[in-house]
């Protein structure tokens, strides 16, 4: 027998290092070829690295939430051989096409593995240890499983209802040895009625995206000194004017929800305010004013928040707009969405839609300056100076960096989305 020492490849150009989100296998597991062995995070990427070879697992070289070099081992196998020690490269000779970047905990890409050459290599260091998982708190009811690409087709084959089986990865994520667990003991009985003691307590670490996102959350909040404006919008008009419009959809004329009008104003505003349309380089105290205007559209996957940019919204109309917006927001959400699509913003809307509350208080995504918030829509009656009439009201919260925009350009900001929303034919000519 001998042994081959599989090393974490490439994994996009210019990374370094890569975050251990999930092992995919664990000492004493026989693999087949092309087999997953682990999922790594670069950035807002995951990737899933295969088995080049079939082989029995001795020896894996990191923990969950770990941070890798490139080229450092990650797995050792005893496979079939005449005892000589084979090494992984940790690049090809020839040039690889990097893998397809995906959000992460969604549905991932497979590595490119290049192949293999005979090196010596040193005796191998004894596996760590490893604790035993511990159980993720039970899903909400009708909240969907977290499982990757690989253990659903797991599932599928064994005939097991993921949304039966607890997770032990992190945030509840269903691994394989969890669909191993409860096909050797079988589904849960009923729980009994009653009130129960619960003593439980459940350690998830935070890892993969999640980290990320605690980590520009953090920095968003330590170095971006907030200002908040809550602003009061009548859009009877534009609900009016959007269910007109809404009345024949056709492929290049969709239905519109209200982000794409939201983002038309917001490009009416920009243009009389370059200075909100900005990033903020701290570090150099520098702020860049973008003539185009690329726009982050915070959206909720089942593995965390991320932020797709419908790039240059000021050369899209408003089905142009929604078109780009629901296209990234299907690929955010299916995990198919590339780097490119998910970098590069100016300014942020954040929306919760119809769970929205009464005001909100957005967290800029840095280093842009301003986040427009969009909260849930209600009717209320309003006096028109004769009588209470039913109105469409709906409020927005928006954030601004009050280093680089004063108190004034943001209310100016905000009373201009106002007029621009409340009137909504003025989106469509120019003033």
């Amino acid at each position: 027998m001998a042994e081959r020492i599989i090393k974490l490849p490439d994994v996009g150009e210019g990374i370094a290092e890569a975050e251990l989100v999930e092992w995919h296998v664990k000492v004493g597991d026989i693999v087949r070829e092309d087999d997953l062995i682990a999922a790594v995070m670069t950035d807002k990427a995951t990737v899933e690295i295969p088995s080049p070879v079939e082989g029995e697992v001795t020896w894996v070289g990191a923990e969950i939430g770990d941070t890798v070099a490139i080229g450092s081992a990650l797995v050792k196998l005893k496979v079939a051989g005449d005892g000589t020690a084979t090494e992984e490269p940790a690049e090809a000779e020839a040039p690889v096409e990097p893998p397809r970047a995906k959000p992460a905990a969604t549905a991932p890409v497979t590595a490119s593995e290049p192949a293999p050459k005979q090196i010596s290599t040193p005796k191998p260091a004894a596996a760590p240890a490893r604790s035993a998982p511990v159980a993720a708190p039970r899903r909400a009811a009708g909240e969907k499983p977290l499982a990757s690409p690989a253990v659903r087709l797991k599932a599928r084959e064994a005939g097991v209802d993921l949304r039966q089986v607890q997770g032990s990865g992190p945030a509840g994520r269903i691994t394989h040895e969890d669909i191993d667990a409860f096909i050797q003991r079988g589904p849960e009985a009923p729980a009994k009625g009653g009130l129960v003691t619960k003593t439980a307590v459940t350690e998830v670490k935070v890892v993969g995206l999640r980290r990320r996102i605690a980590e520009k959350m953090a920095l968003s909040k330590s170095r971006i000194p907030h200002i908040t404006i809550v602003e009061e919008v009548d859009v009877s008009a534009l609900e009016d004017l959007r269910s007109a419009l809404n009345k024949k959809p056709t492929a290049e004329r969709p239905k519109l929800t209200l982000l794409p009008f939201l983002m038309r104003a917001m490009v009416k505003a920009l243009a009389e305010q370059p200075n909100i349309n900005a990033l903020y380089d701290d570090e150099a105290g520098i702020v860049r004013q973008h003539a185009g205007i690329d726009i982050g559209i915070a959206t909720q996957t089942p593995s965390g928040l991320i932020v797709p940019v419908v790039k240059h919204a000021e050369a899209r109309d408003l089905w142009g707009c929604a078109l780009e917006l629901s296209r990234l927001a299907e690929r955010a959400r299916d995990g198919t969405a590339t780097r490119d699509e998910l970098t590069g913003s100016t300014i942020t809307i954040t929306s919760l839609g119809a769970l929205g509350g009464i005001a909100t208080t957005p967290v800029i995504n840095h280093p842009e300056v301003a986040i427009v918030g969009v909260n849930k829509m209600v009717v209320r009656p309003v006096w028109d100076g004769a009588t209470f009439v039913p109105r469409k009201m709906m409020n927005l919260s928006s954030s601004f960096d009050h280093r680089v925009v004063d108190g004034w350009d943001a209310a100016v900001f905000v009373q201009r989305l106002k007029q621009l929303l409340e009137t909504p034919a003025t989106l469509f000519v120019d003033l």
